[in-house]
């Protein structure tokens, strides 16, 4: 049986170390890079199925890494970082990042974290290979100027074609779907991922926030999809209009 690689960028040699030793004991193969620079040359030559980066790396910085990445590698990328702030949130989904991993986060947790992004993209590439059936597939849905089609899994927004990734269509199709319901986190990975919210996933945050981003969505009051406080997220029904 062949177990899934994982590229773990970390200057911090006794963490790397004590990590991937857990890791590994859990069914995944790893391998260390402890320089910044030697990060884009191991993933091209290895082509492992996923990228664990540190942010702070010498020589060259976990960002610029995921941005660099973004351009020949198509697999999950998850940030692992000290740094909880927004602002690096912010930067790191923008650049491509698929989850965000705070370095305290108990082992059991962020194994977790990284077998739920192994599978979704598993789940992600089935989907895509699979021939088609004579099963009828679900409407086209249209909300405003907002279309939605399912069979090609193409969006539109007042006439212009919006490029998702497939979980951020998966999720738009979610929350389209539910319009005007106020859908958990829990909701949402459970539909999404098959797994139950932990308090610290932040998969869920980091595509809405870059749905909002693609959909035209103000950067401060969003209109289109909205946060309820301590429930979770809903897509309005009324403000696809403009």
């Amino acid at each position: 049986m062949t177990h899934p690689h994982i590229v773990f960028a970390e200057d911090d040699l006794s963490l790397a170390q004590l990590i991937q030793t857990f890791l590994e004991r859990n069914d995944l193969k790893v391998t260390l890079v402890h320089d910044g620079k030697e990060v884009i040359k191991t993933v091209e030559r290895e082509q492992p199925d996923l990228v664990l980066l540190d942010i702070m790396l010498p020589n060259l910085d976990g960002l610029s890494i995921c941005q660099q990445l973004r351009t020949l590698y198509n697999k999950p990328v998850v940030l692992f970082t000290a740094n909880d702030t927004e602002v690096k949130h912010i930067l790191g989904l923008d650049l491509g990042a698929n989850d965000y991993i705070i370095k305290t986060t108990p082992p059991s947790i962020l194994l977790a974290r990284i077998r739920a992004q192994l599978r979704q993209y598993a789940l992600n590439g089935e989907v895509e290979q699979q021939p088609a059936t004579t099963k009828s597939a679900p409407a086209k849905l249209t909300i405003g100027t907002l279309t939605i089609d399912p069979t090609c899994r193409d969006v539109s927004l007042a006439g212009t074609h919006i490029v998702l990734s497939s979980t951020e269509f998966d999720l738009l199709w979610l929350l389209a779907s539910n319009a005007g319901l106020i859908l958990s986190r829990d909701d949402l990975l459970k539909s999404l991922r098959s797994i139950d919210y932990d308090g610290l996933d932040r998969s869920v945050d980091i595509n809405i926030s870059r749905l909002r981003k693609k959909l035209g969505d103000d950067a401060i009051e969003h209109r289109r999809i909205i946060t309820v406080r301590n429930k979770g997220y809903l897509l309005s029904p009324h403000a696809w209009n403009t």
